[in-house]
């Protein structure tokens, strides 16, 4: 199973194509499908047709949910990193140097009830939580890397850098070597260097 997965939510239901109204309720029907998590939305009234829907193979979980329209004219202007845009660029990079990251950052926005757990399911011995943010509908599925305490320091130290710096942090420019002195020669120098040597006299 991909463990690092993002899935919008639908703006159409799946099974009749209607698109959803803004405040419209839905049923969101998780399924794992070829070793991938899939999300399937469904209108209330396809939903009433389709409970069989649940009996299919790879069936995890259903949950309810309310359709937010999207903004007429979403915003342009992308600021510092915050928690949850960091996670979503270490979900999209799927780089397993970060699967300790992406897990405290999800757990941080769960805490901060930006993020609701929706399921929890164990994929070749490792528990996979399935988030959603609910405004937008998107689901998250994260794996527990199973961190230990002696762990903890190091991994929170990583995503303070991460949401400070983010992904990729401005190079430390090079050290600038000091300037060599640089001595002029006084004219009482050039004279000096000027000067035959003085051949010593032999003593009589």
């Amino acid at each position: 199973m991909n463990e690092w997965n993002i899935q919008s939510r639908a703006h159409a239901c799946e099974v009749c194509g209607e698109a959803f109204a803004d405040k419209q309720m839905y049923h969101t029907l998780l399924f794992e499908e070829a070793a991938l998590l899939r999300r399937s939305d469904i209108c209330e009234t396809c939903a009433k047709k389709v409970n069989n829907q649940r009996s299919r193979n790879g069936f995890i979980s259903h949950w309810q949910g309310t359709y937010e329209a999207p903004p007429a004219q979403p915003v342009e202007a992308i600021q510092k990193d915050t928690a949850e845009t960091l996670l979503r660029k270490l979900v999209e990079l799927n780089d397993p140097r970060y699967a300790a990251a992406a897990f405290i950052l999800a757990v941080m926005l769960e805490r901060k009830r930006l993020l609701k757990v929706k399921e929890q399911i164990m994929r070749d011995g490792k528990r996979v939580f399935v988030y959603e943010q609910p405004k937008t509908g998107d689901i998250f599925a994260i794996t527990d890397p199973d961190l230990h305490l002696d762990q903890l320091q190091e991994v929170q130290h990583d995503v303070a850098q991460l949401l400070e710096h983010g992904l990729n942090p401005p190079a430390a420019a090079s050290p600038v070597p000091a300037p060599v002195p640089v001595v002029e020669a006084t004219p009482a120098d050039e004279e000096q260097s000027a000067a035959p040597a003085e051949t010593p006299v032999a003593a009589q």
